[in-house]
Formats: structure tokens, sequence, C-alpha cells
């Protein structure tokens, strides 16, 4: 059942494309968001350290330690330093961690907070820290001050505020976005771009009515009997049927290879050069005369490739045969109509003029010969022997030839691989042959005969002519041979011998000057 609602390839694409971009963005952002977070605190804390330390260094600030109150020293340059850096706070204790500097003067005097000073004050190491402390979360940088016997006399605390690095990270943050809406913005239009592509491409069909068409095309080439075998610009081999790989005795798969390779006589590249249709030409292809019709595949006004189709002249010779002797039928009966009204009107007057006793002798006359004539015939059972016979019967008559079915002829059904043309072509042939041979004879006579015993099927045509020249029986089956004057002559033995060879079978010529000649051809009753 067709579905009832699909999804356009264009918009399949472009959904894919954002899926895809914004998938990619999340994860990249992700990652850089991390790395930056971590960057942007690292980067915090080793300032924090940096100046904590330098702080912890000078030498105003130790001098300070030593007056009798070290608050009024160290609080102006506190201040000054924490401006100059951007810092969130600068706070200076002594050892017992009580403060000397901090931004709000009111705190000095009174123990430091955050609990994380113990490294600096017992074990003099410098290191960065995160503690909550007066002002909230911040990130600090902790370095002890030492005297000039290196003592531990005091600290620096340097911090900034959790919630300053966050704004200075969601700065960042808010870059990263914008640049990610433009990659966003850009791979949308990109698809678009794509998708329009795509669809000319493909000529504005979805998948779906491409694999329609795909399969469609391949049925068709699979149906039609004749061969068919396409190439690209390069005379490389895109499409071949069956009937094409029959014809050319190929086998496996031969796209994408020179047609040279695959078709050696195409003359398929001279179309490619040239760009124009070349119809119904004769070639040669491995011992067999093919029809070939080579038509240019134009782009844009641009040869991009050529189809050729071919196929086989005995079809169509068998098509030809089979209307010819229909229209000879045809004559046939129109002359056999033209012989029997004139005997009735020899009966008509031997009646009017009293002479019973000849016009009965003439009735009695055909009678026989019909008689005789209708029992032979109806030991030919097959239906299309029997047309045959019927047809060269009243060809005969027209001719004054004595044309009779041997008494002891005798046919089954034909077997169906000997196709009704086929037949045509085989007797047709032979029997005309035979009339050609004794018309210029005084006893003008042939004979037919049938033989269905065995395995095989045995007809055999005879005449009373002057017989084949020994010097003419070898070529009597060469194509466009012929002892006859005129066109179009010395094809109807050559299309015996075709079909005779193609159906597995022989023939044998019995010829003797003065004395005539007797074809037979004999037929497998098996399928080859």
């Amino acid at each position: 059942m067709r579905s009832r609602f699909r999804v356009s390839l264009k918009t399949k694409i472009q959904v894919l494309i954002f899926t895809l971009i914004i998938a990619i963005i999340l994860i990249l952002s992700s990652i850089f968001t991390y790395l930056e977070f971590e960057q942007t605190e690292e980067h915090m804390g080793e300032m924090a350290l940096h100046t904590a330390t330098t702080v912890s260094y000078m030498p105003s600030v130790k001098r300070a330690f030593e007056s009798d109150n070290p608050a009024n020293e160290i609080q102006p340059l506190a201040l000054e330093i924490q401006e100059q850096v951007g810092a969130e706070f600068i706070v200076i204790g002594n050892e017992e961690s009580i403060r000397y500097a901090h931004p709000n003067e009111a705190l000095i005097g009174q123990r430091m907070v955050g609990g994380d000073n113990e490294r600096a004050l017992e074990e003099g190491r410098y290191y960065v820290s995160q503690a909550e402390g007066t002002l909230g979360p911040s990130l600090r940088g902790k370095a002890p001050i030492f005297n000039e016997e290196e003592e531990i006399i005091g600290i620096v605390s340097v911090g900034f505020l959790m919630e300053d690095i966050y704004t200075t990270f969601f700065n960042t943050l808010g870059k990263i976005a914008g640049v990610s809406f433009l990659v966003l913005v850009i791979g949308g239009l990109g698809g678009y771009m794509l998708t329009r592509s795509i669809r000319k491409d493909t000529m504005g069909l979805e998948p779906y009515q491409i694999a329609a068409l795909y399969q469609e095309r391949e049925a068709v080439l699979s149906s039609v009997k004749e061969g068919i075998i396409a190439i690209d610009k390069d005379a490389y081999v895109t499409t071949i049927n069956s009937a094409a790989r029959n014809l050319l005795n190929i086998s496996g798969d031969v796209t994408q290879k020179p047609i040279d390779a695959v078709f050696p006589n195409s003359e398929m590249q001279r179309v490619l050069r040239s760009g124009k249709e070349e119809r119904d030409l004769e070639i040669s292809l491995q011992e067999r005369i093919v029809i070939v019709t080579r038509t240019p595949v134009t782009e844009d006004g641009e040869v991009v490739g050529v189809v050729a189709s071919f196929r086989d002249k005995s079809e169509v010779r068998e098509m030809v045969a089979a209307l010819s002797e229909i229209k000879r039928y045809s004559e046939g009966l129109r002359s056999q109509t033209h012989e029997y009204a004139n005997k009735m009107y020899v009966l008509l007057g031997l009646l009017q003029l009293k002479n019973y006793d000849e016009a009965i002798d003439l009735i009695e006359a055909d009678f026989k010969t019909a008689q005789t004539q209708s029992n032979r015939l109806d030991q030919i059972k097959d239906d299309t022997v029997q047309a045959i016979l019927l047809g060269k019967i009243s060809k005969a008559s027209e001719l004054k030839i004595d044309f009779t079915v041997d008494e002891d002829a005798y046919l089954e059904q034909v077997p169906v691989q000997i196709s009704r043309s086929k037949l045509v072509t085989i007797l047709g042939n032979l029997i005309d042959n035979a009339f050609e041979a004794v018309k210029e004879q005084k006893e003008k006579k042939v004979t037919f005969s049938a033989t269905d015993v065995g395995n095989e099927i045995v007809f055999e045509i005879s005449d009373n002519g002057p017989g084949v020249p020994e010097n003419v029986l070898p070529y009597i089956f060469v194509r466009g041979f012929s002892t006859k004057q005129g066109e179009q002559r010395g094809f109807g033995l050559f299309n015996v011998r075709e079909i005779v060879e193609e159906l597995g079978g022989t023939f044998e010529i019995d010829t003797e000057a003065s004395r005539g000649t007797t074809f037979s051809v004999f037929l497998s009753k098996e399928d080859r």
C-alpha cells in the first residue's frame, strides 16, 4: 500500500543538516565551555596567587609588621594594589590570622575566616584555595610573609569572588553562542543550496519516484526482445539488458567497462562524436546479421551518452517471410476462386447445351482430384503445415504445376519449439524453389512428403527440374548467391539453412542432371 504521507528529500536533508549542526554545536560548545571555565578559574587563581606572592615579598609590608600599628601602613597599600589588579579583596593578617588590611575597614583587627590559612602559616606554602569568606564564595591566592630570619610573621590573601568568575565565564559563553548561531545559519543556507542542487540533479524527483522509475526501467529492459546497451560520454557501458547479453554472448557485470571491450564494432563512439542518430543499419555480430539503431543522449545541447538497440535480422526475416506467405496464400486463394469460377462457367455451358455426360465427367474428375488431395492432407495433422500445403496447391494450380502430397506422407503436430514462422520459411522457400525449378519443363511435377518416425521429423520436396549443376551446389546456401536474375535474390535457401541449424537440424540434397532434385530436411523433436 502506498503511504499517504511522504517527507520530501528537501525536508529530510535540511532536517538532517540542522540536527547534525545542532548536535555538533552542543557537543563542541559543552567541551569548549568546560575547558573555558577551567581555564578562567585557573587563570584567576594564578593571578590571585601571583598578586599575593608579590605583596608578601614587598619590603614595605614586612617593615609594617615591625611597627606599633601595622594596619595604618598596610591598609592603604593593600587597597591601592587591590584597585590596580582588579581583585575583589586583598586581606593581610599576622601569624594568628588577625587582619591588618581588609576592604571593609570595620573588620580590621578581627580573625580571618574561611579556614584555609593553615598551609601558609604552618607550612609556609603558596597555594590557591576556594572558600567562603565575609564577602561570599571566592577563589583565593595564599602567600606567607617571612621576616629577615625566615620566620612566618603573617599571610596575604588575594581573592576574586566566584560570582565575578562566573560573570567573566558567561561573557565568553555569550560569544560562543553568537558564533554557534552564525554557524547554524551558514549550515542552514548550505543545506538549502545542497537540496536545490540535488533536486536539480534528480529533475525534481523524490527518492521513491526515482526508485519506481528504476524498477519500471528494469522491467521494460527485461521485457523487450531487442538488445539495448547504453554508454556515457566517456564511452563506458552504463546499461545493458538481458537480450543484449544473449546476443553478445556475455555474462557477469560489464557496466563501467569500455564499449570496445564489450561490443567491439558497435560504432557508438561515432554517434558520441557526431551527435547524429543512425537508424536501421546492418552489422555483423558473431556470425549474425543484426539491425542497429544508435541514438544520442543530450543534456543542455551536449551529447552525454548514446543508446543502441539491435535485433537479430533473422527474426525480422522470419516475420517478413510469414507475411509473404500470407500474401501468397491470399493470392493462391484468389486464383483458386478464379479457376473454380471458370470451371463453373464451363459446367453451366455444358448443362445449357444438354451435354450431361461431359458435365458429369468434369464433376467426377474434379471430385476425384479433390478427394485424393483431401485424403492425403488428412494425414498431415499439423494445422500450419496443412495451411502451407493448401496455399501451395492453389499456387501450383495457377502455375499449371502438378503439385502432389505423397500418399505415404504422415505428420503429427510439430513440437512447439519449431514455430510457425520457421515452418513457413523452411517449407515455403523449398517448395517455391521447386516450383521455380520446373517452370521451364514440359511436365511440371513437384512432390511433398513428410515422415514422423522416431525422434526426427523429415520433410522432402522433390521436383523433376534440370537439377543443380555440380559447380553451383557448394554455393546454393550462401547468402546473396542466386542463379536467378533480379534484386533481392539469394536469401531463401540461406534463411532455410540458418533456421535448420538454429533448430539443431540437418539437410541433404540429392540432385541429378535432367532427373530433378530432392531437398530433405531433418528436424529433431527434442528442444535444443
